[in-house]
C-alpha cells in the first residue's frame, strides 16, 4: 500500500498519569483530505494517495474511546489526548553498573574515540560519595573536633568512587605517559600502553592521548576524577556497542537528574564547566515520558553533524525521556537568573568539561526545535519563584 502524504506525528505518553497527547502534523499538501484512525496499539493515517500505519511500541496501548480535548492548532495540526496503558520500564542507561562491574576487572575508554585509557582494572569496592556539604552536617551533629576535616576522600587502588557527575579513581603509575609536546604538569595525557610518574598538581586537565577530548582533573598526585560524560567503564571480556556521542551525553545528563531530584528532591540544577562558569539553567519537569516521533521526510529539517544519529530521515523514533525547561547563560546572558539561582540552596550544580557543556546545549536548542510549535515554550511561569523569562520545553533522550 503506497504511503499517505507527509505527516509529522509526535506522540508523548505518561507512564505515571496513564495518559498521551498526541499531535498529528499537517500534511504537506495542505489540502488533502486525511482519515485517521486510531487503534490500541496503532496509529492509521489514509488520504487519497495512500495509507501510512504507524506501530506502537509493545509495552504501549491507547484507548481509542477516550479521545478527548481535540483541537486544530494553526501551524501544529491536530492535537487530542487519550489514555494510555504503558508499562513503567525500569532498564538502566547504559552507563556503569556498579554491582556487576566489580565483580571483575573493568576497562575505562574515552567515549568520544574510543581509546583505552585505564586497561584491567579490578574494582574491588564501588562507592557512592557523600553530599557535597557532609562536612558540614558533622560539624553541626558532632559533639567534638571534626576527625575529619582536611582529609578528603580519596580511593584506593581497586576502588571507585560515585560523585554526582563524575568518577574518583586512584592512579598507578603504570598506566600513565605525558605527550612530549605538553608539559605533563599542565596537560597530562593518558594510555594504557606505556609508563610514567605523574607529577602532583591539583586540578590539571587530563586529556584523552588520541582525540584531545577532556576526559577529567588531577585531584592528587595518586587520584582523578574522570567525568561521567567522557568515559565509559565496561567489563573488559565483553565486547559493547558504540553509541553516538549526543545519545550517550543526553543518557548521562538524564541519568544524573533524574537521580539527584529523588536522593535530594531537587528539580532545578545549574550546568557548571570546569572552568567555574554557568552554562546552562536546567528545571526538570518529569522523568516518566515515553516519546515516539515519526518525521515522516526529514530533509527540509537543518541538522547537525553532532545529532545525525538521532534524527535520521524516513524513521520514526521512539525513546524514554525526562522533560526539562532550559535556559542558557553563555554570552552573559540571563546574568541576573544565575545570580538568584547561585544563592538558592535549593539549585544542585553539575560541573562538567566547558566543551561538553557547550555540546549540551546544542542538543538542547536541537531537540527543542524538533517539537511541535506548541511545546517548544511554556508561558504559565510566572507563579514559580525566579521565573524564566522564556521558558523552553525540551526533552533529554533517556536510553
Amino acid at each position: 500500500m503506497e504511503a499517505a502524504a507527509e505527516t509529522r506525528v509526535f506522540l508523548e505518553v505518561r507512564r505515571r498519569l496513564q495518559s498521551a497527547l498526541l499531535v498529528l502534523g499537517e500534511p504537506k499538501d495542505a489540502g488533502l483530505l486525511m482519515d485517521i484512525s486510531i487503534t490500541p496499539s496503532s496509529l492509521q493515517m489514509k488520504t487519497p494517495e495512500g495509507c501510512t500505519e504507524i506501530g506502537f511500541p509493545a509495552e504501549v496501548r491507547l484507548v481509542p474511546s477516550s479521545c478527548r480535548g481535540l483541537q486544530y492548532v494553526p501551524g501544529d495540526g491536530l492535537h487530542l489526548r487519550l489514555q494510555a496503558q504503558a508499562e513503567f520500564s525500569t532498564k538502566p542507561i547504559s552507563m556503569f553498573n556498579p554491582s556487576s562491574q566489580a565483580q571483575g576487572c573493568c576497562t575505562f575508554y574515552c567515549q568520544s574515540c574510543g581509546e583505552v585509557i585505564i586497561r584491567d582494572r579490578k574494582l574491588l569496592r564501588v562507592l557512592p560519595l557523600p553530599s557535597e556539604n557532609w562536612g558540614a552536617l558533622i560539624g553541626e551533629w558532632c559533639c567534638h573536633p571534626d576527625p575529619f576535616a582536611n582529609k578528603p576522600l580519596h580511593p584506593q587502588v581497586n576502588d571507585c568512587f560515585i560523585g554526582d557527575s563524575f568518577f574518583l579513581v586512584n592512579l598507578r603509575s603504570d598506566l600513565w605517559q605525558p605527550r612530549p609536546e605538553l608539559a605533563p604538569a599542565k596537560v597530562p595525557c593518558l594510555s594504557s600502553d606505556t609508563h610514567f610518574k605523574l607529577k602532583p598538581k591539583a586540578n590539571t586537565k587530563v586529556i584523552c592521548k588520541r582525540c584531545k577530548v577532556m576526559l577529567g582533573e588531577t585531584m592528587s598526585s595518586e587520584t582523578i576524577k574522570f567525568y561521567m560524560t567522557e568515559i565509559m567503564i565496561q567489563p573488559s571480556e565483553r565486547n559493547f556497542p558504540v553509541i553516538p556521542r549526543s545519545q550517550f551525553v543526553q543518557s548521562v545528563i538524564a541519568q544524573c537528574l533524574v537521580e539527584l531530584s529523588s536522593a535530594r528532591s531537587t528539580f532545578r540544577f545549574s550546568i557548571q564547566g570546569h572552568d567555574g562558569k554557568a552554562y546552562i539553567l536546567l528545571w526538570l519537569l518529569n522523568s516518566d515520558s515515553l516519546v515516539i516521533e515519526s518525521l515522516g521526510s526529514s530533509k527540509s529539517i537543518t541538522k547537525f553533524p553532532l545529532l545525525e544519529d538521532i534524527l535520521k530521515a524516513d524513521s520514526s523514533s521512539a525513546w524514554n525521556a525526562v522533560k526539562v525547561l532550559y535556559q542558557p547563560c553563555i554570552t552573559s546572558r540571563n546574568e541576573k537568573l544565575v545570580s538568584s539561582w547561585d544563592n538558592d540552596i535549593s539549585v544542585h550544580s553539575l560541573t562538567l568539561p566547558s566543551a561538553t557543556c557547550l555540546e549540551l546545549l546544542l542538543i538542547l536548542s536541537r531537540n527543542n526545535a524538533t517539537l511541535p510549535l506548541t511545546l517548544r515554550c511554556m508561558n504559565s511561569f510566572q507563579s514559580l519563584p525566579h521565573h524564566f523569562p522564556i521558558p523552553l520545553a525540551i526533552y533529554l533522550c533517556s536510553w
